[in-house]
C-alpha cells in the first residue's frame, strides 16, 4: 500500500471505530436511503451486480461512491472478515478519504 492507500484505509478504520460507518448490503443500502452515508465505497473486487446496484442507488440519491481496495483490504481496514461495501456516515471522514483517493489517482495536487 501507498501513503494515501494507508491514509484511506486509516479513515476508514477511524470512521468504524466511531461508529461513523455500516458494512452489509442492507446496512449500506439503508445508510444511503435515510440521508445518513456520506461515502459509499465499494471493492473493487467485489461482483457486478453489488457494483451496479450500488452505483444506482448512490447516482438516485447522490452519494458520492469509490471503487477502492479488495473486500479483503476493506474488512482488514476496519477490523472485520471479508468486506465488498462499507457505508461512511460522517461527512468530514467522507471528504477525507475521497480527498486521499484523488490524490492516489493523480486528480488533484493537494
Amino acid at each position: 500500500m501507498n501513503y494515501h492507500q494507508n491514509k484511506i484505509a486509516s479513515y476508514l478504520g477511524l470512521a468504524a471505530k466511531g461508529g461513523n460507518l455500516v458494512s452489509g448490503e442492507v446496512g449500506t443500502l439503508e445508510a444511503i436511503k435515510n440521508g445518513k452515508a456520506t461515502l459509499v465505497v465499494i471493492a473493487q473486487d467485489a461482483t457486478e451486480n453489488t457494483k451496479k446496484l450500488f452505483s444506482d442507488k448512490c447516482k438516485f440519491y447522490e452519494v458520492p461512491l469509490l471503487f477502492w481496495g479488495t473486500k479483503e483490504s476493506l474488512g482488514k481496514a476496519i477490523g472485520k472478515e471479508l468486506r465488498s461495501n462499507l457505508g461512511v456516515c460522517n461527512e468530514g471522514l467522507g471528504k477525507a478519504i475521497l480527498s486521499q483517493w484523488e490524490m492516489e489517482e493523480g486528480k488533484t495536487d493537494l
